[in-house]
């Protein structure tokens, strides 16, 4: 498979997916200007949840996320992955481990840790090499938290702050898992299963909404 290919989770030939790049991308003239317009199409598109049904492959697949109009991280940087593939941008998916110094305290306690494993990203190859680009966050969900949003102007690598707005610590990456042509959700899962059971357990999730307010709850304690 190569980074232009549509993948089982990176699914750029979804005609949602399509749809979507075009719109996206409009009259922009050169895949760096593509690409930045998918990026903030899907950052700000697309609202962050960590409470999913990860029992289910459509949590993980672009075409669901973008249906949707919520997901996670991994879920989020597939689909920025499959909307350049649609663009003729090779794309590909990548994974870390991170630790959220502002995790807030239902998540942490349903995780029993701030370790989150396999963070999930997207590579672009952009100007003959390849460019990290971060999504996860939408400018909302960064603006209830006090933590910067992350930009992308297609030539440098998009990743976490360590800070945020307020000089608290905030991302510190702890692993590098490389990347991969599509999503490798068997792995995923085992790894999720194993370090967090109470969030993979099956109950229902919340609205995508109800991450935003436990942030913004969390900003208004830790400021009191």
């Amino acid at each position: 498979m190569t980074y232009l290919e549509p993948g089982e989770y990176v699914d750029s030939d979804a005609p949602n997916i399509v749809v979507f790049a075009r719109q996206a991308c409009g009259d922009a003239a050169d895949d760096i200007a593509k690409a930045v317009r998918l990026y903030y199409a899907v950052r700000d598109g697309i609202v962050y949840t960590p409470y999913c049904d990860f029992k289910s492959p459509e949590t993980f697949r672009a075409s669901a996320c973008l249906a949707r109009g919520s997901g996670f991280c991994v879920a989020k940087a597939a689909l920025l992955a499959a909307a350049a593939r649609a663009s003729g941008i090779p794309a590909r998916v990548g994974f870390a481990d991170v630790r959220n110094h502002l995790c807030t305290p239902r998540l942490r306690q349903l995780m029993g840790t701030d370790l989150f494993v396999y963070h999930g990203y997207a590579e672009l190859y952009l100007g003959g090499r390849w460019v990290k680009a971060t999504p996860a966050f939408d400018r909302r969900l960064c603006e209830k938290f006090g933590v910067h949003p992350l930009e992308f102007n297609g030539r440098e690598d998009s990743l976490f702050h360590p800070h945020d707005v307020s000089g608290r610590r905030h991302m510190e990456y702890v692993r590098d898992r490389g990347p991969a042509a599509d999503v490798p959700v068997a792995e995923i899962l085992e790894a999720f299963n194993r370090s967090y059971p109470q969030l993979t357990a099956g109950a229902p999730a919340p609205s995508a909404t109800q991450f935003g307010r436990e942030a913004e709850q969390a900003r208004a304690d830790a400021t009191e």
